[in-house]
């Protein structure tokens, strides 16, 4: 790995961090592309493995990432820790199982799936109507668990946090208010991820083109320099999710959701845009 790799990754890190912090979300959103892109650089790395090892790092990143914004925001009193505790514990499940999926599906669909995925969170929260009473989230445990199964399902074989998936739930069908739903993701996730991440690590053990420093799918080296960034700027998001307009909130999540999702299934090479 270059010098130019090691700022590139300590740089997305910090915008992982700060970025996840303030919507809900782990971060994947913005390490999936770039470590993809820096993976499939590096000799003898298959685009296969590339987005599996993507995928399995982001998950590692994600656990003391999401522990430390879920903290900043219990001390504002926003996360819902019930919901989240019988939502993560069920996803938690269902990212294991999802991770063992992921190994024996194809790279290259796995890339399109991850796309078409964030586009379509995207889509559901423009069109979504925005709820102006506060406090009548729904509180049925039952409810939780149907949605945080294929959520755990679908974080453990995309390799997110669940956030990007989370929060629209959360907003939609659950009836949280943005804040809420964002605090209450980020804490879900803690345990969403931990599940993904021992899912990985026993499905990549033993791969042969897995570039030094690997345990299974997840790439220490990589998560290490993300991690030092992302953790801090977890810290500095959450703060200033509390002092963001949930309307503007929104925005900000739908926009970086378009982007990311076109990005991954190649749509702006296709065009010839250098975003």
């Amino acid at each position: 790995m270059t010098v130019t790799h090691i700022i590139i990754l300590l740089l997305t890190g910090a915008g992982a961090g700060f970025a996840g912090s303030i919507l809900g979300l782990g971060g994947a959103f913005i390490m999936t592309p770039v470590q993809y892109m820096i993976y499939t650089t590096l000799p003898g790395i298959s685009a296969d493995t590339a987005i599996k090892l993507a995928f399995g790092t982001n998950l590692m990143v994600i656990l003391p990432t999401a522990i430390s914004g879920t903290w900043r925001h219990h001390r504002n009193g926003t996360v819902f820790w019930r919901s989240a505790i019988v939502m993560g514990s069920c996803s938690l499940i269902g990212s294991f199982g999802g991770a063992a999926i992921a190994a024996r599906l194809p790279g290259e669909g796995l890339t399109i799936a991850f796309g078409i995925l964030v586009l379509i969170g995207g889509v559901w929260m423009v069109f979504s109507r925005p709820l102006d009473i506060e406090d009548h989230h729904r509180t049925n445990p039952l409810l939780w668990i149907a949605w945080a199964i294929p959520i755990g399902i679908i974080t453990g074989i995309l390799g997110i946090g669940g956030g990007i998936l989370a929060v629209p739930v959360m907003t939609l069908a659950l009836r949280f208010r943005m804040h809420n739903a964002t605090a209450t993701s980020l804490a879900m996730m803690i345990l969403t991820s931990t599940g993904g991440v021992i899912g990985y690590i026993i499905s990549g053990t033993g791969v042969s083109d897995l570039p030094a420093y690997c345990l299974g799918y997840v790439n220490l080296q990589s998560w290490l320099l993300l991690s030092v960034t992302s953790i801090s700027m977890a810290q500095v998001g959450a703060i200033v999710a509390h002092r963001i307009p949930a309307r503007l909130l929104k925005y900000l999540f739908v926009t970086i959701m378009f982007y990311m999702g076109l990005r991954m299934l190649g749509i702006f090479e296709r065009l010839g845009w250098p975003l």
